[in-house]
C-alpha cells in the first residue's frame, strides 16, 4: 500500500512542479467544467464553466487561463462506465486530453469521473436557483470533485485507503 501512495505523490509531483497548480477538467461535448487547485495541491475549487466552441477556440482560452494561474498539469475526468467499460464519451475525453496536453506541453492524469456529475448535480439541487442556471455549475463543481479526487489520493494518509488511479496507462 505504500508504494501506491508514493506512486501518487510522485505522479502529482511530476504533474505540479513547486508552485504551480493543477487544473481539473470535465469535458463535455457542450461545455467545460474547470477547477483550479491551490500551491499545496490540497484543495480544489470551482473556476469556470466555459461553453465549448471547438478546440481550437477552447484551447485559445485554456492556454490563457494555463498561464494566468500558473498551471503545471492537468488533472482530465474520464466518464467511465458503471462496469467500468470504455465507451464513446470516455474515448472523446481520452481523445481531448491527448490534444490539449500536446497543445499546451502539459502532463496530464485521467481520473475516473464516475460520479462527479451525478453528486454535483445533487449538491446544486440542493443549492436551489432555476434550472437553466444549475448546468453550468454542475459541470464546474464535477469538475472540483474530480481534482479533490486526485489532490485526495496524493495525500499519504488516503493514498492508502482507496485505490487510486494513477497514471494515464493504468486506464
Amino acid at each position: 500500500m505504500e508504494s501506491r501512495a508514493r506512486r501518487a505523490r510522485e505522479m502529482m509531483a511530476r504533474l505540479a512542479p513547486n508552485g504551480k497548480r493543477l487544473l481539473g477538467i470535465d469535458p463535455g461535448e457542450k461545455r467545460i467544467g474547470l477547477a483550479l487547485s491551490d500551491l499545496s495541491l490540497t484543495i480544489a475549487s470551482p473556476l469556470e464553466t466555459m461553453e465549448s466552441r471547438g478546440f481550437h477556440r477552447d484551447l485559445a482560452h485554456l492556454k490563457a487561463l494555463v498561464e494566468t494561474h500558473a498551471v503545471g498539469g492537468l488533472i482530465v475526468g474520464l466518464p467511465l462506465h458503471m462496469d467500468g467499460g470504455v465507451g464513446a464519451r470516455a474515448q472523446a475525453a481520452r481523445h481531448f486530453a491527448h490534444r490539449l496536453g500536446a497543445s499546451l506541453a502539459l502532463p496530464f492524469l485521467m481520473w475516473d469521473e464516475r460520479f462527479s456529475s451525478r453528486a454535483a448535480g445533487f449538491t446544486v439541487q440542493e443549492i436551489g436557483g432555476r434550472k437553466r442556471a444549475r448546468k453550468p455549475r454542475i459541470d464546474r463543481l464535477a469538475a472540483t470533485l474530480i481534482l479533490q479526487g486526485a489532490l485526495d489520493c496524493a495525500r499519504p494518509a488516503a493514498a492508502t485507503q482507496h485505490p487510486c488511479v494513477l497514471s494515464p496507462s493504468d486506464i
